[in-house]
């Protein structure tokens, strides 16, 4: 099934000059870019975009490090792009991210 998923390349990404390989795999792997856009994200918008998190001890280090520097957004479009972007990313902590996965490798 065709799918539509959000995907945003954080300030490290950015300011280590990964993006070009990052967006790469996700084009090797068939996927298509809808939009892209390169911001930095005000703290209204980063409070926002992780309320879920509101309270929580990580909190306001994720708040911050997400407004630290540029960020690239994309919406990404394929086949079964949500279930498959998610493994291509890897888990969440990098240090537990498997090899061959974006988190993992980089």
């Amino acid at each position: 099934m065709k799918e539509k998923t959000f995907v945003m390349l954080k300030p490290d990404a950015v300011k280590r000059k990964l993006v070009g390989k990052i967006i790469q795999r996700f084009e090797d792997k068939g996927f298509e870019i809808l939009d892209m856009k390169m911001l930095t994200i005000s703290r209204e918008l980063a409070e926002e975009h992780y309320k879920e998190h509101k309270g929580k001890d990580f909190y306001e280090r994720l708040v911050n490090f997400i407004t630290s520097g540029r960020v690239v957004a994309m919406i990404i479009e394929g086949e079964n792009a949500i279930s498959t972007v998610r493994k291509m990313i890897g888990k969440t902590n990098p240090l537990e991210a498997e090899a061959g996965t974006i988190r993992g490798d980089f």
